[in-house]
This record gives structure tokens, sequence and C-alpha cells, in this order.
């Protein structure tokens, strides 16, 4: 497909991978995407110095800042009020690249840095062996973001919290203080409990119960307060698995066996077999863009790359049945990525293909632009 077809369909094609300077192909799309982006995941040149089969990462401080500056205050348009930027990059411009943010967005508008565990082997070349980098997490509307931001699903070792000594009939459960600090207390929060075995139970010093006393036998009649297995313990609340939020808050660390490393994501590509020549040298994992958009979008949304490299964001997407815009430059690289796009849709069972039931199928849109 051509740029003229394109811009004449619109926003009704579900899924595109553009070939094409990003800066003018994000000008030409803009007023098409403004505020219709759920999620943007950008891996940028980190400027490190190093020369890759592709691109020489050695521009000049101050011409990586202007390309950067460019591209993000033209990313920011295409989010929703409730979307979020997120961008991988490592110690050598992260905090200069956080700053750069800081004054396109806002400060209020930054949500968090993520710290990525990239390699789970030593490096011995260097003074230190670095094994992480960074993801900076914006949003145009934090309080909307936190709204909409999915939870995790619950891990074997949040489950593996919950039992049920008692046989309680509203299932596994597991039991939390019944006692806070007196800091802040009042003194309907300062009484004597008295146990169903009519033991006597006092908070500890410099503490309070978490109910008043009218609350707490209340609880008490209803089962929800453990006294141990003998009725001797100190009250505890019973918090029931059914009863909780479903999911977990995601966490600031991701390791390896969370986010997968570059490792893998490179014996996925050589798996693909449709690229045996000149790998990609630091590819992003399936397992590590799949984090970010299992925590930003739903199904159906829509997800941006504008430096998509390998394919890791379109591939990802297009297997958790997200809509997806991506953009790359380099000619080559789009031929790896549309090869790569003909296995996932074949049915490939690497990267995330277990994890998210992929068995194949839909399709996308190759366009390519004149610059």
């Amino acid at each position: 497909m051509k740029k003229d077809e394109f811009l004449k369909e619109k926003s009704d094609l579900l899924n595109v991978v553009i070939h094409g300077d990003n800066i003018a192909v994000l000008n030409d799309i803009k007023t098409i995407y403004c505020k219709k982006v759920d999620c943007i995941y950008i891996d940028p040149p980190y400027n490190n110095g190093e020369t890759y089969n592709y691109y020489a990462d050695n521009a000049s401080h101050e011409a990586w800042i202007s390309q950067m500056k460019a591209t993000i205050i033209l990313l920011r348009d295409f989010l929703k009020d409730d979307g979020s930027l997120w961008i991988s990059i490592d110690d050598g411009e992260m905090h200069y690249l956080k700053v750069l943010c800081d004054e396109i967005f806002g400060r209020n508008c930054f949500i968090t840095t993520i710290i990525w565990q990239q390699r789970n082997t030593r490096e011995n070349r260097k003074a230190f062996s670095n094994n992480h980098e960074y993801l900076l997490v914006y949003s145009p509307n934090p309080e909307l973001f936190k709204k909409r931001r999915n939870r995790l699903p619950l891990t074997q070792d949040v489950l593996d919290r919950y039992s049920n000594p008692d046989n309680d009939p509203r299932g596994p459960w597991q039991s939390i203080t019944a006692n806070v600090q007196a800091g802040h207390a009042v003194p309907s929060q300062f009484y004597e409990i008295v146990a169903p075995n009519g033991k006597r139970h006092n908070p500890p010093h410099g503490r309070c119960w978490v109910y008043n006393e009218e609350r707490m036998k209340r609880e008490i009649a209803n089962g929800n307060i453990w006294f141990g297995s003998d009725g001797n313990g100190v009250p505890r609340i019973k918090k029931f698995i059914s009863e909780s939020v479903k999911g977990i808050v995601p966490e600031t660390l991701w390791l390896s066996d969370f986010a997968g490393t570059n490792k893998d994501a490179k014996t996925h590509l050589q798996k693909l077999k449709v690229y045996n020549k000149d790998l990609f040298e630091t590819p992003k994992p399936e397992r590590l863009i799949s984090r970010v958009i299992e925590i930003a979008t739903n199904e159906g949304d829509l997800v941006m790359d504008c430096f998509l490299g390998s394919g890791t964001t379109s591939s990802t997407a297009h297997k958790m049945h997200r809509r997806y815009l991506c953009i790359e430059e380099n000619l080559i690289t789009c031929m790896y990525v549309n090869d790569r796009m003909k296995k996932v849709i074949e049915g490939e069972k690497g990267g995330i293909s277990k994890d998210v039931g992929w068995r194949g199928g839909g399709q996308y849109e190759y366009v390519e632009w004149n610059h």
C-alpha cells in the first residue's frame, strides 16, 4: 500500500507497519490519530556510541536530544488523556531524557521509572557488570491512567499466601494485622477485645485496633476475625481471596523471569528462520513488550511504535489482539518485519505465543511512505 491509499483509508485500518521517516510520517498522520492512541512504546537509539548492523548510535548529545524532543512532542498529541508513553533507555542518556520528558509533558505527568533486568549473565569487561535498562513512563493525565491501568494476574506466590485452616465455606483466606499505629487514632479505637473463648486482648503499646469496638464485635460475630487454631491467638483479620481485588499492582522492578532478556529475544528471532544473518544485536523480547501492553491496554486498543526495529511491538500487539500502528525507517529492517509478521499470522510458537494461546490469524497492512 502507498501513502495516498493509507491516507484515504485513514484510521479504518486495524494493523499497520509503515516504512518511512518517523518524523515525516508522524506529521502526516497527526490529525488522523490525534488523541486516539492508548499506548505508545518506543525503543529509540540510546546514543551509546556503538555501531550496529543497521545504524550508528553515535550522534552528538545535542543532536540526539534535539531528535528526541521533536519526536516526543509529536507523540504526546497522539495519546488519549488516559494513554501512556513508555520509552526504553539505558544509563547514558536516561537522566537527560527524563528532564526532557518532564519539560514536554510536565513533571506531574511522570508515572514511574521501571528497571528491567535485560541480561542475567555477568559482564566482566567493565568496572561494573551492567545488567539493566530503564523504561520511562508518562501519561497526559496520571489520575486517569491510574484508573485505566490494568493489574497483573495473581502470581502463584500470592496465591500460596491463602489457605483455609478453619474450613470456612467462603474459601481460602489470609490473616492480616488487626492493629495499627496509634498516631492518628480516635478514642473509640482503644478498648479490650473479648475472644469467643473468653480470652481478653488489648492492643500493643503505641497501637490501636483498626476498627471501633462496635465494628469489631460485628466482625467477630461474622467470623471475620481469627484467634488462631486454638482460639488463644492475637486477633487478626481474615481477608478472603474471593473478596480481594483481582490482580496485583505492577511493580517497578522487572526481573528477567518476568519480562525476558535480550538473549531471549535473539533466540526467538533465530528460531523464526526468516533472518539468519546479522541478527539484531539488542532486540527487545516479546515478554517485555507484552507486560507494557498488558498493563496499559485492553483488547482492541491502539498501540503505536515509531522505532519498530525488529518488529517486536507489532508481533506482540498482534498476538495480544491489539491494533497497532508502527513506523520503521530502514528498508532492510522493514523487509524482515514483513517476514516476521507473516510467521506470526501463520501461528509461530515463539515469544509469548504459548502464554497467550496464540494460534495464528489476523492481517496487517504494509505501507510504503514517500519521503
